[in-house]
């Protein structure tokens, strides 16, 4: 059946289901979403239960907008809003989107915008015409974020364009035939970095991640010259787990290279994902290395990609369905879970998780509607990788800093910007807060503020007590006055030059680029001075090489060798890793429902992935494989 064929019988359907009295103008596939355009939109907004039988009707999502005619003046519009919504809501931006029909409405009390069971919303749909939307204003105002908004305004016209060849692509003639499933480890399997892989069925191609190796060793990217993706144009999709540029920092090179299709993922990744591939573009230009793309690439990726948030199934393929779930990893890491066909296979990505509660997020998803096979990480899968708890975690950053400053020395500890930082931020303002440890700078080098107020723009994705020491009791520790953003090069160097005890969190997780490395040069010298790890250190990265006891390093001062002794203290806070350790990774299994017929290991080291599958399938009785990049499994 054609695609037209297709979107004609789902305007049937919808005729029989709507009232008669509704007047629909347009019915178009936009993505995975079937958008039905009308005049009357304030008789969808007093029945909910229209869209709702819509959507079981065609097992599609559905989305209501107005008829474009109907729009009027923005102007007008925000006005009439502002005279219905209370003041107390403190309304920050109103802003329009013209491809969807939509008004933003941002505001400090969202609630307020809604109103008493959707009241207010629901007055609001019928006076302007507009489709509202109510967000939340950051309690810290995010570049990425705005500048993400602004540029999808701008390239509305061009956005529904795309979402409409996904629309079509999506509904293309289902070949026959006998059904089958695989994958193809493309990178990160036997090794940490450069995550990739290809799921195929008979009918679509689907790629899950687009990592790079972090120790930036021969042999970074992964395998796409492998001829089952080639060429890039025959993927339906890619879907990315989460921002950590081992799992997506060469997607902007694949619109280089042909790919023109949909990327999912979540809303915070999308806004993420930008900020870590524009920096990398930046780290490898000081580096004096050709990054594998250029800024247009990004925004032609950003452009192109349709986030979901956790919890929302939607067709990414003919015969695919995608639904993410939280992974607890960093902000809006997911567990990807993709249902194949009408009920023929189902398969679970973890991408990185952790199975436990943090200071930020909840507990990686466990229970799936059905689940034949899950891929599972094993960074920490040894089985001697046991970790500290959370609070085991807090207590020994605690004594290292506490001790640290009454040597009157600086500590220096190495983040990503993303989850580790703000984790690292929490335990510290708490600390600090309740007279724990003294107050002292901590200075925040590199994205982290701006990784900060992301996710800040995000709080859903936090776990429910960060959200209620934040909106409820009005405590939000990411905006306490110890966190100094650092935000040029002399501040930098005025603070290297500081003789003051101070705390430094600086970009360059595992020391292989970005400003950590020059807090490390002022004082790698001064033995009552500590360098603290709370995070994971690849194989041949110089974090690596500093935790393996090596006292001398050859470093870079503007593009000239020079020779740093290490002298302060070296330590390590572990607890803080984003990753489950062993007994996590064992309990999670435990844990699933429904229980796998199969799983398979990736992520971790050969030794790590290897042990952790055998463990598996003697305590679990189940079928266990830690693959070879390049190999390829069939599922069904």
């Amino acid at each position: 059946m054609s695609a037209d064929r297709v979107l004609e019988d789902a305007k049937e359907q919808i005729r029989k289901i709507a009232p008669s009295d509704v007047n629909i103008t347009a019915i178009e596939f936009e993505g995975p979403v079937v958008v039905i355009y009308t005049q009357d939109m304030e008789k969808f907004a007093s029945n909910n239960d229209i869209v709702r039988q819509l959507a079981q009707g065609l097992r599609r999502r559905v989305a209501i907008r107005p008829d474009p005619g109907m729009l009027a003046d923005p102007e007008v519009v925000e006005k009439r809003i502002r005279e219905i919504i209370p003041e107390d809501a403190q309304i920050t931006d109103i802003y329009f989107e013209d491809d969807t029909g939509e008004v933003t409405i941002e505001a400090i009390a969202p609630g307020l915008v809604i109103g008493k069971h959707g009241s207010i919303l629901n007055e609001i749909k019928k006076e302007v015409g507009w489709a509202p939307k109510v967000v939340r204003a950051p309690p810290l105002p995010s570049k990425t974020v705005s500048d993400i908004r602004n540029y999808l305004r701008q390239i509305s016209d061009d956005r529904k364009t795309f979402l409409k060849k996904v629309g079509r692509r999506l509904a293309r003639p289902r070949i026959e035939g006998e059904s089958w499933v695989r994958m193809t480890a493309l990178g990160g399997y036997r090794e940490v970095g450069r995550s990739a892989t290809l799921l195929s069925t008979r009918e679509s191609k689907v790629l899950i991640d687009c990592g790079v190796d972090p120790s930036d060793k021969e042999g970074a990217t992964p395998y796409f010259n492998a001829p089952e993706i080639q060429p890039l144009e025959n993927l339906d999709a890619i879907v990315i787990t989460h921002a950590h540029l081992d799992h997506c920092a060469l997607l902007p090179a694949l619109f280089k290279y042909g790919y023109d299709g949909p990327i999912y993922c979540t809303p915070p990744t999308r806004d993420l994902m930008s900020l870590m591939q524009l920096d990398y573009i930046k780290v490898s230009f000081g580096e004096g290395k050709k990054a594998p793309y250029d800024s247009s690439h990004v925004r032609e990726m950003v452009a192109h990609c349709i986030p979901l948030k956790y919890g929302e199934t939607t067709d990414i393929a003919p015969d695919i369905r995608l639904t993410f779930q939280n992974a607890g990893h960093i902000l809006g890491s997911a567990v990807c879970h993709f249902h194949i066909g009408d009920g023929l296979y189902n398969i679970a990505f973890t991408g990185d998780m952790k199975f436990e509660r943090t200071w930020l997020f909840n507990p990686t998803a466990n229970k799936f509607p059905r689940l034949e096979t899950l891929v599972i990480e094993s960074t920490y899968g040894g089985y001697r990788d046991i970790q500290p708890s959370r609070v085991e975690a807090g207590n020994a950053l605690k004594e290292i800093v506490e001790r640290t400053m009454k040597n009157g020395g600086k500590a220096i500890i190495p983040v990503f910007a993303v989850g580790r930082s703000q984790e690292v931020m929490l335990v510290l303002e708490e600390m600090m807060r309740t007279s724990k440890l003294p107050n002292v700078p901590v200075y925040l080098d590199g994205m982290i503020w701006e990784a900060t107020a992301i996710h800040t723009a995000y709080p859903e994705y936090l776990n429910s007590q960060l959200r209620t020491q934040i909106f409820q009791m009005g405590q939000n520790p990411f905006l306490s006055p110890i966190f100094k953003r650092v935000e040029t090069s002399e501040m930098r160097e005025r603070i290297c030059h500081d003789v003051e005890p101070c705390i430094v969190l600086a970009t360059g997780g595992m020391m292989n680029g970005g400003p950590v490395l020059e807090y490390l040069k002022a004082w790698a010298d001064e033995p009552k001075n500590s360098l603290i790890f709370v995070g994971y250190q690849a194989e041949g990265t110089l974090g690596n090489k500093i935790q393996k006891g090596w006292s001398e390093l050859q470093l870079s001062e503007r593009g000239k060798p020079i020779s740093v002794k290490i002298k302060l203290n070296v330590e390590v806070a572990e607890g803080f890793s984003g990753h489950s350790d062993r007994r996590q990774l064992m309990s999670y299994i435990a844990s699933l429902d429904p229980k796998p017929e199969r799983i398979i290991i990736g992520h971790g080291d050969e030794h790590k992935c290897s042990d952790l599958a055998s463990s598996i399938y003697k305590k679990f009785n189940v079928e266990t494989r830690a693959p070879m990049n390049l190999e390829t499994i069939r599922m069904k």
